[in-house]
Parts: structure tokens; sequence; C-alpha cells
């Protein structure tokens, strides 16, 4: 069964029984990606890592190798 069969079977059972309907699938998507990102910065600072740009800066060194500064 597949996320939108399953969501019209909910849907139609809630209206049944008088119940409010379910969310539609991938309502929240964003504040679900937006808290997992802000955990993670969280997390990071907590650390003593950057909270920022760690992505972007290890791209950076696998697309340009080189020498590395002793820090």
């Amino acid at each position: 069964m597949s996320i939108t069969q399953q969501y019209a079977l909910d849907t139609y059972r809630a209206r049944q029984l008088g119940e409010p309907a379910p969310p539609a699938p991938g309502a929240h998507d964003r504040q679900v990606v937006r808290g997992l990102r802000d955990r993670r910065r969280f997390r990071a600072v907590l650390a003593g890592r950057p909270a920022r740009g760690r992505i972007r800066t290890a791209l950076g060194r696998l697309a340009h190798p080189g020498p590395r500064s002793m820090r």
C-alpha cells in the first residue's frame, strides 16, 4: 500500500468516525528538517565545533586537495 492510499484510507475512516482528518503526507517536512538542522548545530556548539559551514569546508577539501596546514 502506498502512502497516498494509506492517507486516503485514514481520511475515509476519520470522516466515518467524525474525527478530524490526518495531516497530508509531507505537510510538516520543512519543520522536521529545520528541527534536525537546529539540533545538529546545537550539538556541534556543545562539542566545540563550528556550527555552520562544515559541509562546505569538507567538500572544499575534497575538491581541492593540497597540503594541509597544521593547526
